[in-house]
């Protein structure tokens, strides 16, 4: 009998602990929260999300209630003095000027919330020499789902942690250790670690100080990784030549929607053995591959097998120094993406003169929102064509158009364009600017373009620097900028 008691005076006791914990928690309101439907990690969850939880067996068990209303109290001190509190499970620290003095405290601050799904301590550095002090109470079972740790001054020991912690959070699905430049280093302990994330979606390794063999090092953690969503290795310059040897184990990737190469270094070897990998990945939708300049001689087999892609919505090759075979070979696979509605091709110069070879493309890209041309060369032709293509009613839905930097284009072109941009209703940003080096009066075209603009009902931004008006275009902008009923800015910053 007396043992019941004792039993039924425990269980009533952790009953008055979790709901005290529940109480203070309760006080959060869910947040709205922008997410990429496509990669959308977690299940939508009730307002009232807080249910009663037995405390970890691991954790040191709190004598009285006393004890855990003053620990209480000093999680809800801490947070409140970052002016912060836990949200839907979720706790974003990101730039709050954390000090090392809080690192400790946060650490117990961790243990009081249990049920935590997602933490945010980006954007600050003294988490750097700190990450056991904070994540060290997290024990096997944690129910984090979403880790970011952007630019915290990671080291190679915090690094090596990690690795070590990786194994504990067997809910993970979202880690992000970008701008971490030194812990490349540790790379073969996080690697060990992932294998044990069987549930991760989200990679992002942006700007990690990753080498060639790290390359290798991920490769054999990717077979684990089967239901990655998003794989990002931009911003890697050492990566360069990692991939010639090291990327069989990215096929194993079935469920892979984005990959962000951007500024990686590839070489014509990395894209020869990319070739024979990522035509095979037909769930992507997102594929940057930009800023990797030698691609521009190599890459005619991989932009020409693109077409086995039948999902990809984005595809960024902008800066890749693409040749006349290079961009004819992209040209003939992007009549077969119909579902694209991201393209940016900026920064590549055998585009000009040549952007008859994408008209099939523009014509049947229904999809089409972004269309990039910055600094293509693009000539007066170019802009013929592309204005009979609005014309004729594609690229309806089309939403960016950035066509900066073309200064070779003659009065003739745009007035041409000008003419015809009124049909593009979906409109929101155009950018028609000229290089920072060159100066250009504007011809009769403007008020074209400013009686185009009165029939485009969803336009907000106008690029136009350095583009010099005459007196009297001034005073037609000034009285179009009184009379509008709406809020569109003309970015004009070099007319003087």
């Amino acid at each position: 009998m007396s043992q019941t008691r004792k039993n039924t005076s425990s269980e009533g006791e952790t009953k008055r602990q979790t709901s005290s914990v529940n109480k203070f928690l309760r006080g959060s309101k869910a947040e709205s929260r922008k997410e990429n439907n496509d990669l959308k990690t977690t299940d939508s969850q009730p307002s009232n999300w807080i249910q009663k939880t037995a405390p970890s067996e691991t954790a040191k068990p709190l004598s009285s209630e006393m004890e855990l209303r003053s620990s209480i109290e000093k999680y809800e001190q801490f947070l409140q003095k970052l002016g912060k509190k836990a949200v839907n499970k979720c706790l974003d620290l990101n730039n709050c000027g954390l000090t090392t003095a809080d690192m400790k405290e946060m650490g117990e601050a961790l243990e009081m919330i249990p049920e935590l799904e997602e933490l945010n301590l980006s954007w600050n550095s003294k988490v750097g020499g700190n990450l056991p002090l904070i994540l060290q109470k997290f024990q096997k079972g944690s129910k984090i789902q979403m880790l970011e740790l952007v630019d915290c001054t990671l080291t190679s020991e915090d690094g090596t942690f990690l690795g070590q912690l990786l194994p504990m959070l067997q809910s993970l699905e979202v880690l992000d250790l970008s701008i971490n430049r030194d812990i490349g280093g540790s790379l073969n302990s996080i690697a060990q670690g992932l294998k044990s994330t069987s549930n991760l979606k989200v990679l992002k390794l942006h700007s990690c100080g990753l080498s060639q063999k790290s390359v290798k090092v991920l490769d054999a953690a990717f077979r684990y990784l089967a239901e990655l969503r998003k794989l990002d290795l931009s911003c890697n310059k050492d990566l360069g030549g990692g991939f010639e040897d090291s990327s069989a184990q990215l096929v194993m990737l079935k469920h892979l929607q984005v990959l962000d190469l951007h500024q990686c270094s590839l070489t014509a070897d990395d894209v020869m053995s990319l070739t024979q990998v990522i035509p095979l990945l037909s769930n992507l939708q997102e594929l940057d591959l930009s800023a990797n300049r030698k691609m521009g001689s190599s890459s005619e087999n991989l932009l020409s097998r693109l077409r086995f892609l039948p999902a990809l919505k984005s595809l960024v090759v902008n800066n890749c120094a693409l040749e006349s075979e290079t961009f004819t070979a992209l040209a003939e696979s992007s009549v077969h993406l119909s579902a694209l509605e991201v393209f940016n091709l900026s920064w590549n110069k055998c585009v000009g003169g040549n952007l008859k070879l994408l008209l099939e493309t523009l014509k049947l890209s229904m999809s089409l929102r972004v269309l990039r041309l910055s600094s293509c060369s693009l000539v007066t032709e170019d802009m013929v064509l592309l204005a009979s293509v609005i014309q004729t009613g594609h690229l309806a839905k089309l939403r960016k158009l950035d066509l900066s930097y073309n200064d070779s284009i003659c009065d003739a072109g745009w007035t041409m364009f000008c003419q015809n941009v009124r049909f593009l209703k979906e409109l929101i940003e155009l950018d028609i600017s000229l290089r920072p080096s060159n100066f250009r009066d504007c011809g009769q075209w403007f008020r074209h373009l400013l009686c185009a603009v009165t029939k485009l009902p969803q336009i907000t931004e106008i690029g136009m620097k350095r583009w010099i008006l005459p007196a009297s275009q001034e005073e037609e902008l000034e009285c179009f900028d009184q009379d509008k009923k709406r809020s569109i800015h003309f970015d004009h910053g070099g007319f003087q």
